[in-house]
């Protein structure tokens, strides 16, 4: 497919070879094994661990990369884009996005113990925001921390924490003062560096349509202490801290969507210039043609919102406006694209062995998470356009 990403002169030339070369011996029938087993790619984690590219934007001073949002964006579009889609994004960004709040927030300290470990490989974090009886209404969650002897005791439950039962620690959001007595919503929630695998803490797979190689969980605290040290910046302000992770999330997911846009629109491709039916191949239709190219456009016009996002946050510029819409763009034009790969393929797009199914699954949660497609409309509606907040 040519773009920009296959030019001389694309600035991330490197980083897009460097990644399809780590892994390139991953392919389809992988990614396919993985997701039917339910089983974590954990060599491919590890090669990508060895080879340095979990630690992509860690500071160097901590064993990591010391590049930006943009890169990491760059590496993980390649990871979706070689067939491995979320299952193989998601076993990686969350110690991109997920730890980014430790990164701009956390203690010297903190930085120190828990950074390098990130960046080699060795240290798993989950993301522990959603609640079932909050969902995006962020500023209601429930789960509490009271203050005891030196630290915290954390109570309350969680859901669609990804890698729950693999990692050894979560970036939580708790409220330390009760919402009522607030002033802003946005006051009295902190973030907590907790610990997972302990008694005190009960992990649930949730049962999901895609993405199962990676797992989804439900996670119940029940009076888990965390140490004052294990906080991230100062009690109470841990949602304006959340921000350094949220707004890379909707960025990195919005390129992990490009990639599978990507993936899905070379396989029809190919499909429709090898499959002949009367006498020719399908791609000379223009029933055919046409959809694809139109999705190629899409693809291309959100990946330079993706871009743009990313280069904003890089330079600590605004960016909530711009991450959201990378978010939104990505997410339409890649179930799209999926979509028309699936249509291509005809009654072989339901098999499993084509894989275009897959990336149908999966591209289908991009308009659900990391927000979904109505709330980012909010948001623009509200933030940017001006209007009256609907809920």
């Amino acid at each position: 497919m040519s773009s920009t990403r296959n030019r001389s002169d694309d600035p991330h030339a490197d980083i897009r070879e460097g990644v399809r070369r780590t892994i390139a011996s991953f392919d389809d029938a992988y990614w396919r094994a993985k997701e039917a087993a339910h089983e974590f790619p954990m060599d491919f984690y590890e090669v990508l661990a060895a080879g340095g590219w979990i630690g992509i934007a860690i500071p160097e001073q901590y064993g990591g990369g010391g590049q930006g949002i943009t890169e990491a964006s760059v590496m993980l579009e390649e990871i979706a884009a070689s067939g491995a889609g979320m299952n193989g994004a998601s076993a990686v960004h969350l110690s991109i996005f997920g730890m980014n709040p430790v990164v701009k927030h956390g203690s010297d300290d903190m930085r120190q113990k828990y950074l390098p470990a990130v960046a080699d490989g060795s240290l798993h974090v989950a993301f522990g925001v959603t609640e079932p009886d909050a969902g995006t209404d962020t500023t209601a969650i429930s789960t509490f921390a009271r203050r005891t002897n030196g630290g915290y005791l954390v109570r309350g439950r969680k859901v669609w924490t990804t890698k729950a039962s693999l990692c050894q620690k979560v970036l939580l959001l708790v409220r330390t003062t009760p919402l009522a007595d607030v002033q802003r919503r946005t006051d009295g929630m902190t973030l907590l560096l907790a610990d997972l695998q302990q008694p005190e803490v009960d992990i649930v797979a949730i049962p999901k349509m895609a993405r199962n190689a990676v797992v989804s969980c439900e996670v119940r605290y029940d009076d888990l202490f965390v140490a004052d040290s294990d906080r991230v910046g100062d009690e109470g302000k841990g949602f304006s801290y959340l921000l350094d992770g949220l707004n890379p999330e909707r960025i990195l997911i919005a390129a992990e969507q490009i990639g599978i846009g990507r993936r899905a629109i070379e396989r029809a491709v190919q499909y429709a210039n090898e499959r002949v039916v009367f006498g020719r191949p399908i791609g000379m239709n223009q029933a055919i043609s046409h959809p694809l190219a139109a999705c190629h456009a899409k693809l291309r016009a959100a990946e330079l919102a993706v871009r743009s996002a990313s280069e904003r946050y890089d330079r600590g510029l605004p960016c909530a406006e711009d991450a959201n819409i990378a978010k939104y763009l990505a997410a339409e034009a890649s179930f799209a694209a999926a979509d028309q790969a699936l249509q291509t393929h005809g009654g072989m797009g339901y098999a499993t062995e084509y894989d275009v199914e897959r990336y149908f699954r999966e591209a289908r949660l991009g308009r659900l998470a990391p927000i979904s497609q109505e709330m980012v409309l909010n948001y623009l509606a509200e933030h940017v356009l001006g209007l009256p907040r609907s809920y």
